[in-house]
Formats: C-alpha cells, structure tokens, sequence
C-alpha cells in the first residue's frame, strides 16, 4: 500500500514539475564557417533564434519548447558527416537544418537513417537530392533547380534571345544547374554557346569574363554565389559584360544578401528566387514585422526560408503527436501547412516541398540604391516539376 501512495506522489510531482532542458525539443542548426559562403552565417542563426522564440510563444510543439543547439564546420563533406554525427550522438538532436552544401548534403543524405535524424533543408537546390539521390530521411523545403528553371522560362522565352551564355560554379549544384539550363534554352529553339564552370573562391574573374564576350550571345545566364557573386558583378561592370547581352537571368546570384555590396552592377538582372518580403498573406505580413521590429529590415530570402523549415516541423511533430523520427517522418510525408510563403504540401513522392517561387527584377530604387522588384508569383503546383522516377524511396 505504501509502495502505492509513494508511486502514487512521484507521478503527481512529476506532472507538476516545471520543464527540464531534456523535455525541449533539439534542433541542430549545421552551419558553415569558412571559405566564401561564411559571411551568411549571421543569416542562418538569426532567424532560427527568432522562428524558436514566436513558435515557442505559440506553445513550440506539443506543449514542448523548441531549443537550438548549433555547430559549424568548414562546408566539406566530411565535415557535415561529422557536424551531424556530433549533433546526433553527443547533443541528443533529432532533427537537423542549417546550411550546407549541395556536395555536403548528398554525402550526408544516406547517413540519415544510421542516425536516426531527419534533415529538413531550405538552402540545398541540385535537383539530384530529391531525384536520383533522395533519402527517406531527406526533406527539402527550398525550391530547386527544376523550380528556378520554371520561374526564369518565360523570360528566356519572351526575351527572344536563341543563344546564350551560362557561368556556374563548379560543384554539383553548378551542373546541375547548366543541364537545366541548357534544356531549357533548347526548348525554346536556341542553344547554349559558352558554359564556364568557375571554381569556388575565384579572385580574378577576368579570363572568364573574356571567354563569355568572346562568342557573342543574345543571352546571358549567371550562377555565381556569396562573395564570389560580389567579386564577379564587379569585376563585369569594369568589363561591360552585361552590356553586352540583350537580357541577363540569374539564380542566386543576386539579391537582398549581396546587393549592398555589388552596387549597381547588376541592375536589370533578372532573378528567380524562393521569397519576398512582398508575398501576400498575414502570415508572411507578421513575419515581415517582427523581423523588422527585430533587426530594422526586411528579411532575406534566406532568412525566410530558415524561418519555414520550423514552422513546418512544428506543422509535422503536431501531426505527428509526437517527436519520434519515425513518426515525424511520416508526418512529413504530404504535410500540408500554411506557411510565411502560403499554402505549401510536402510531396510524399520525392520529399520536395510545392511552395510558390518569385521572380525579380534588379532595379534603382527611390534613393538610387538597388533593389529586387517582385515581377511576378508563380504558384507552387504550376512552378515544381512532376516527381524524379528517378527517386526511389
């Protein structure tokens, strides 16, 4: 009987005993801290520190408060292999997100379910992650190559323009991109010249630049990312690169990040991108205001989509009524939610999240300064192409 009652008051205490840090929810945010692309890193753990706080106002998940633990390592990867491993086995995180490489995803990919974690990744485009690559464990949140290339195929096709000029960089997400470009350009009855695959961290951009206005082309395609996209629009408008193309279309190369930095250089450039302060919905509306009422500006791109990959896992664990990985996992699988960006499904087929996709404009502001004009919205069941047969999971 007395074994009873003192089982009796443990449970009582233990219903009534204030939140432990080991009832919160890990979240492991991967982030990078070297070479070109290092200089986002700010973007990353601001906005995942600002989702944390709202959606921890809101109840986190479950009643249970989400918490971040971070890691950085240098963007290899071996060096996400073991981020995630450290994240997983020695901090008790189950659920990963941050940045990464495309090369550092697809090597981390099928080391997932060994873990026992789940990446959601808003930052990853090459089309292979959720084709020929995709992983059980793998979801991705951000648009993709495919994606970018819907959003940029009425310019290509409007601008009339039957010979183009591409620069990319040369890892895995450069050619994946170049592919779909080149199919693209193809499509619409023209054809590719020039690709020039440019290493990561070029300094002087002058031998490429010359080999782009050698052949000359109608049009110009450029995926240049981070510091090195500063370093390249510079270096161009020395050379009147852009000058000399009848329309210029690009992919992460410019935007809210960098557009301080490159100035005026890439004014006219047209861009797709995966967010804009500008879409509609009070969601996104609250977000803006917060953020602005945080850190007196608008958000990023990159920050945005950050700031979804938690709301969508807040969106799978209620689903899931639960935090374990495999029934989060389930959860994901045709998720719809409504997010900063609209009304958005994770597509159980291949993992890839059908949200809408922008395309901008660079253009001068009131002030004289660049910015993005949001020229259109392109909805996500009309900008993602069909599953990969590709992907097998």
């Amino acid at each position: 009987m007395i074994r009873k009652l003192l089982v009796a008051a443990a449970a009582a205490l233990a219903l009534h005993a204030p939140t432990r840090a080991a009832d919160t929810i890990k979240v492991g945010v991967m982030l990078v801290d070297s070479g070109p692309l290092a200089f986002i890193l700010p973007l990353y753990t601001e906005p995942a520190k600002l989702a944390v706080e709202i959606l921890n106002a809101q109840g986190g998940a479950l009643g249970r408060k989400f918490e971040l633990v971070t890691q950085a390592h240098s963007g290899t990867p071996a060096g996400a292999i073991a981020t995630a491993t450290k994240l997983v086995q020695q901090d008790g995180v189950s659920f990963l997100t941050g940045f990464n490489t495309t090369a550092a995803v697809l090597a981390l990919g099928p080391r997932l379910g060994g873990l026992n974690a789940l990446l959601v990744d808003g930052n990853t485009s090459g089309d292979d992650q959720t084709g020929k690559n995709c992983q059980p464990n793998y979801f991705r949140s951000g648009g993709n190559d495919g994606m970018a290339m819907n959003v940029l195929r009425d310019v290509v096709k409007t601008s009339g323009g039957k010979t183009w000029n591409l620069i990319v960089p040369d890892y895995a997400f450069g050619h994946d991109f170049a592919k779909r470009f080149k199919a693209l350009v193809e499509e619409q009855g023209g054809a590719l010249q020039t690709t020039i695959f440019a290493p990561v961290g070029t300094a002087d951009f002058g031998s490429f630049i010359s080999q782009l206005a050698a052949k000359p082309a109608d049009g110009l395609g450029v995926v240049v990312l981070g510091n090195d996209g500063i370093t390249f629009a510079k270096q161009q408008q020395q050379f009147g690169l852009f000058a000399k193309f009848k329309t210029v279309v690009s992919s992460q190369f410019t935007n809210e990040v960098v557009l301080a930095a490159q100035g005026d250089s890439t004014v006219g450039t047209y861009a797709a991108q995966s967010y804009t302060p500008a879409m509609p919905g009070e969601k996104n509306a609250a977000f803006v205001k917060a953020f602005e009422a945080r850190f007196k500006r608008k958000p990023y791109y990159i920050e945005a989509e950050q700031y979804q990959v938690y709301e969508l896992l807040q969106a799978a664990i209620n689903k899931a009524q639960s935090t374990d990985v495999a029934a989060v996992r389930a959860a994901f699988n045709g998720l719809k939610a409504n997010t900063i960006m609209g009304d958005v499904e994770m597509r159980a087929a291949d993992h890839q999240l059908v949200r809408p996709m922008a395309l901008t404009q660079i253009v001068k502001g009131a002030d004289g300064k660049a910015v993005p004009a949001l020229r259109m919205l392109e909805p996500g069941p009309a900008v993602t192409p069909p599953p990969s047969p590709e992907c097998k999971l």
